[in-house]
This record gives structure tokens, C-alpha cells and sequence, in this order.
């Protein structure tokens, strides 16, 4: 029997977030996109991280940083707080979450209200929703 998903669902990972990291277009809704960048945080999977992060935010200069910081953590699990829109139909959303980690020991907690637009038909990290 697999291992669920980092993400938390219950399914084996190559039959959950894997099938977007390998096609970011299966990313249905902004939380299923929020839920593979967790994967990919918990991973290293810098390539993954920056594609799927908007253009216009894309913060290229700091990936190799991102993946250390990401890769020096140990990861726990990923909470989904709320969300707003972001469904299928819909060109923006947002999703409220918590990702738990222990850095040098000490456990810790990612609070964070995302917002997702889509850009190139499939959903992307903006940042930081208002």
C-alpha cells in the first residue's frame, strides 16, 4: 500500500501531485497548484517552484537559495486554512494555508494567504493575496 501525498490527500503521490508536477495544466483549482508547490517545497524541486510561480513575480534570482532553505527544513504537513474562488472556472483566487516544518530542531509554521491567477491557461503562484 503507498504513502499518501505530502499534500495531505489521500492518494500515492505519483497518482496526486506528481501528474502536476510532470503537467502543471492538471492543476484543476488554485488550492490543487498551492498543494503541488507544498509537494515541490517539501521535494527541492526548484524548476517546479519557479514555473509555476506568475511571471511577473518570478523570483528567479533566488532559487538556488529557495531549494538550500527548502531542502534544509524537514517537512511536516500542509494545512488549507480557507479559500476564495479559484475553482475551475474562475481566473484568480486565493488560498489560506499553514505548512508545518522543523528548521535546526525547532517546529514552525509558514502562515501564508496566497493569491493564484492563471496565466498561460493553467494556475500561478502571484504571492501574497491582500
Amino acid at each position: 500500500m503507498s504513502k499518501n501525498c505530502p499534500c495531505g490527500r489521500p492518494q500515492p503521490y505519483k497518482t496526486c501531485c506528481y501528474l502536476v508536477h510532470t503537467n502543471i495544466s492538471k492543476a484543476i483549482t488554485a488550492e490543487d497548484l498551492m498543494r503541488s508547490r507544498f509537494v515541490a517545497f517539501t521535494k527541492g524541486m526548484g524548476d517546479y517552484l519557479m514555473s509555476s510561480h506568475h511571471s511577473s513575480t518570478r523570483p528567479l534570482d533566488q532559487k538556488s537559495e529557495i531549494v538550500r532553505w527548502a531542502n534544509s527544513v524537514k517537512w511536516s504537513h500542509l494545512e488549507i486554512i480557507t479559500k476564495s474562488k479559484g475553482e475551475v472556472l474562475d481566473t484568480e483566487g486565493t488560498v489560506e494555508f499553514k505548512a508545518y516544518f522543523k528548521e535546526k530542531g525547532k517546529k514552525m509554521c509558514l502562515h501564508e494567504n496566497s493569491k493564484f491567477i492563471r496565466e498561460n491557461e493553467h494556475w500561478s503562484y502571484l504571492g501574497f493575496a491582500n
